[in-house]
């Protein structure tokens, strides 16, 4: 009896241990996340090596696991710059990222776990500088907006393609310019559609205008051929034709021939 304590202290001592061990040897990467293994004792972070997946790992206790997010994340950012000609403007933009899978090692190497704030906030707001600086308050309030997003993009991307960063996308989503500025653009864009409205309607005037001296001209010209073709034989003929058809007529009526020189008849009735 007294023997049993002084041998079971000892396993009792290597259950906790081997739970200890286990413990810090287990680890469990959630969805859309990936691990970087981090080697105490081989050379620190692991780069030559895809990350450790979704799912349960069992690594060597006094190495280290650094879970990253390998979904896309998106980035809000306001940010006030100054356009070409000196006027500050507020942007309020979001950016689309995510790590690249295979160079998370590397990114947790050189950048860490806050590269958010090392590398994507200064390389969106220096592209968004950069760009509107090429513009005015007038391009960025009309339809200049959309290929002003593409060009923040494109220079972002430069910049985070060597940084182990995948951008997907830059959204502008709201351009703020000071109240006065914005009030002449809308003065100047008012005068602009009631310009393109006035001219439309002289257009449409001088059109219409076209087409009635046309249908007059071919009225004129019909005209024109109709009484150069009606010779005197014509019109007896036209008027015998007439004549006819008024005495088959059930109506009554007196015809009178006519004996002058056109010889057309001349029609009594009670009608």
């Amino acid at each position: 009896m007294e023997k049993l304590p002084k041998i079971a202290l000892p396993i009792v001592f290597v259950i906790v241990v081997l739970i200890i061990l286990l413990a810090k040897s287990a680890v469990t990467i959630g969805s859309g996340e990936a691990g970087v293994l981090y080697k105490t004792f081989n050379n620190g972070v692991v780069t030559d090596q895809p990350p450790l997946g979704e799912g349960f790992h069992v690594i060597a206790p006094w190495n280290k696991v650094i879970v990253y997010e390998v979904r896309q994340q998106e980035l809000f950012e306001k940010m006030k710059v100054l356009s070409s000609n000196g006027l500050e403007i507020q942007i309020d933009a979001s950016a689309w990222y995510q790590p690249v899978y295979n160079e998370l090692g590397k990114l947790h190497q050189n950048l860490g776990e806050g590269y958010l704030q090392r590398v994507i906030q200064p390389a969106i707001r220096s592209a968004a500088r950069s760009v509107i600086g090429r513009y005015t308050p007038d391009d960025l309030y009309s339809t200049k907006r959309d290929a002003i997003q593409v060009e923040i993009y494109e220079e972002t991307k430069k910049i985070l393609d060597k940084q182990y960063v995948q951008l997907n996308e830059v959204l502008v989503r709201d351009v703020t310019l000071p109240p006065t500025i914005k009030e002449a653009i809308e003065r100047k864009l008012k005068q602009e559609q009631e310009s393109l409205e006035y001219e439309f309607r002289l257009v449409t005037a001088a059109k219409e205008a076209e087409k009635v001296i046309i249908e007059a001209k071919g009225k004129a010209d019909a005209n024109r051929i109709l009484s150069a073709s009606l010779t005197d034989k014509i019109l007896q003929d036209k008027g015998i034709e007439a004549t006819i058809k008024l005495s088959e007529s059930p109506n009554s009526k007196v015809i009178v021939i006519g004996s002058g020189d056109s010889g057309m008849p001349i029609i009594l009735g009670n009608q």
